[in-house]
């Protein structure tokens, strides 16, 4: 049964080849594509702990690079929050913080997140010094 399968599949790709028509069994036989799964978490909020040894500000950057408004200069051992409901962000974009340290380098966060109005907040930290830091969500 098998190896009659087997031949009348070699038969039909020939026949199909024979026609210019290769490519058509091949793509119907391919798997479909999976369509690209949200980020983890899915959360209503971003927040940022300063752990730095600097000022910071942030911004909410997507995938395809747009920007919320910035948040206010807070110092070290202080944080901000932006609830994505308040920003022109759509629900289901994948989203993650850009940290901008004054006099210092412009840092995003180590992992995206999804955006779902559902009350939930995703904390990233930003550790280090001006030049040299890392803004991690914490788990």
């Amino acid at each position: 049964m098998v190896r009659t399968a087997s031949r009348r599949r070699a038969v039909l790709t020939a026949s199909l080849a024979a026609a210019g028509l290769a490519g058509v069994l091949g793509a119907a036989a391919q798997p479909a594509a999976a369509a690209p799964a949200l980020a983890a978490p899915c959360v209503q909020k971003i927040a940022v702990v300063n752990n730095g040894g600097f000022v910071v500000n942030f911004q909410i950057t997507t995938r395809e690079g747009q920007l919320s408004a910035p948040t206010d200069d807070y110092p070290i051992n202080q944080w901000r929050l932006i609830d994505l409901t308040s920003t022109p962000l759509e629900e289901g974009v994948d989203v993650r913080p850009l940290v901008h340290a004054t006099a210092g380098d412009d840092v995003l966060g180590n992992t995206f997140v999804s955006y779902c109005a559902n009350g939930q907040t995703a904390t990233y930290t930003a550790s280090g010094t001006t030049l040299n830091y890392t803004v991690t969500l914490l788990t």
